[in-house]
């Protein structure tokens, strides 16, 4: 059985292949049953949970990956979350590999964003404005390039500090990347903006998304996450990328549950897009807005990747 490591599960994923190999697995399909979500241990404010995230395609491979979330690593000064992804032989059971799963996570996330965006986002777009800070946050811009000609990246957090170490990071890859602290101004003035925040509170106003805009919304995953409001929903081009979105995402319970959007309104899910069922963006001036809460179909296409490069 293969050990993979960050670097190694890193290296064996970019992101122009990785791209590919989601679109493929979403054209081929897979078997995703719903992730398990057990409860570990129930402190006062915080709670430790395990996810289970299983996916296969019948005769090729399955795979699992486990997730363990546990808030107070924060006060050690360790990380709250880490993951493992196991890849077993479909045909057999036979285990293959054990791949570091925090980097699945993060690139096949972001990889999965700039699959949505080559349908969604408009041919020309070549300003970006990333929303966060965080370890998804930092694979955005890379995953974004490898799909339109992105020229400017901005990049906005709560904490300015750390939008400007990520501008500096962007700047030493060969981004022309600054840091801003106006979200306003910097969601106006951007053709795409990609939000990867743990925000419980609307960041981006409808107000603010001037025609040809696409937004990504990343990080609402809970119902009591939020990211953009309610507004945003009530006139734009909506898409996700399963239909768990409808069900997990506080982006869409509360419009949904506030009347200013309808489930039976999303123009398609990720899958329908890269089958052809529907063309994506349709005008210059449409906006688009994509809301992910990510699928265990991806992990798989990112894991097989990883095994078959080596």
């Amino acid at each position: 059985m293969r050990i993979f490591d960050s670097n190694t599960t890193a290296e064996r994923l970019a992101f122009n292949a990785l791209i590919p190999a989601i679109r493929q697995m979403f054209i081929e399909t897979c078997v995703v049953p719903r992730r398990h979500i057990h409860t570990i241990n129930e402190r006062e404010q915080t709670t430790d949970t395990l996810l289970i995230m299983p996916a296969w395609q019948d005769g090729k491979y399955l795979g699992i990956k486990h997730v363990t979330i546990f808030p107070e690593n924060a006060k050690q000064g360790k990380s709250g979350l880490f993951s493992t992804y196991t890849l077993f032989d479909a045909t057999n059971g036979q285990p293959l590999a054990i791949i570091d799963g925090d980097q699945i996570t993060v690139r096949r996330t972001a990889a999965a964003s700039a699959l949505a965006a080559s349908y969604l986002a408009r041919q020309d777009a070549t300003d970006m404005l990333i929303v966060g800070a965080g370890n998804v946050a930092r694979a955005l811009a890379p995953a974004y390039a490898a799909i339109r000609p992105i020229q400017k990246v901005s990049v906005w957090n709560i904490n300015p500090e750390k939008a400007d170490s990520l501008a500096q990071q962007l700047c030493a890859e060969g981004f022309d990347a600054h840091s801003v602290t106006d979200l306003r101004s910097a969601v106006e003035q951007a053709d795409i903006v990609s939000c990867a925040t743990l925000s419980r509170a609307p960041l981006i106003q409808r107000a603010w998304l001037q025609p040809g805009t696409h937004l990504d919304l990343i990080g609402s995953f809970q119902p009591a996450m939020r990211e953009s409001d309610d507004e945003t929903f009530a006139d734009t081009s909506v898409f996700i990328d399963t239909t768990e979105a409808l069900e997990k995402s506080g982006d869409l319970l509360s419009p949904i549950m506030n009347g200013r959007f309808d489930a039976a309104s999303v123009q398609a899910t990720l899958e329908d897009l890269c089958n052809g069922v529907h063309q994506g963006r349709r005008s210059a001036d449409e906006i688009t807005v994509y809301k992910a809460v990510g699928t265990a179909s991806e992990d798989l296409a990112a894991a097989i990747l990883v095994y078959q490069a080596a």
